[in-house]
Formats: structure tokens, sequence, C-alpha cells
């Protein structure tokens, strides 16, 4: 995967985020790699990863599959995109 690809799927994980979560635009862009996301953020609730996952799936023309899905994928911001990379580019 290039940079550039790791920089697609950056933007839009964050896009996903900040339209699905409802986040604020400036809290979204200080998103570092370690930024801790699932029990961190109020808005990444269980009822929300629906519909996170759903939007990247359309976002990304991924598949993500039930049993892909854990706490682990969702627990820092790096983590998402590190899954999503994977999914859209191999």
């Amino acid at each position: 995967m290039t940079p550039e690809d790791q920089s697609i799927v950056d933007k839009t994980v964050r896009g996903v985020l900040q339209d699905v979560l409802a986040l604020p635009p400036q809290q979204v862009a200080a998103f570092r790699h370690d930024t801790p996301l699932f029990g961190t953020v109020p808005e990444l609730d269980s009822m929300a990863v629906a519909g996170l996952l759903t939007e990247l799936e359309d976002r990304l023309a991924i598949r993500i599959d039930d049993d892909e899905v854990d706490g682990d994928m969702m627990a820092t911001f790096g983590a998402l995109v590190d899954f999503a990379s994977r999914k859209a580019f191999t």
C-alpha cells in the first residue's frame, strides 16, 4: 500500500467518524494513530458501530464480515484506519 492509499483511507475514516457520530471537525482532525475510540468517544456506542461499519463499507467499497468486528479494531483511531486499509487494499 502506498502512502497515498493510506492517506485516502485516513481521510475517509475521519469523514465517516465525523458524519456518522456527528463529531466536530476539529475533534476528528485532532485524532492521532493512538487516539482511543471505543469506550472513550461517548458517541461511539454499540448502536453507532453498525452505522459506522456500513458507511465504511459504502465509502471504501469493502465488505466487513461480522466475525471481523471486535473491540481491537476500534480501540484506537489508528487500529480502525489500519483495519480499513487492509480491507481496501488487499
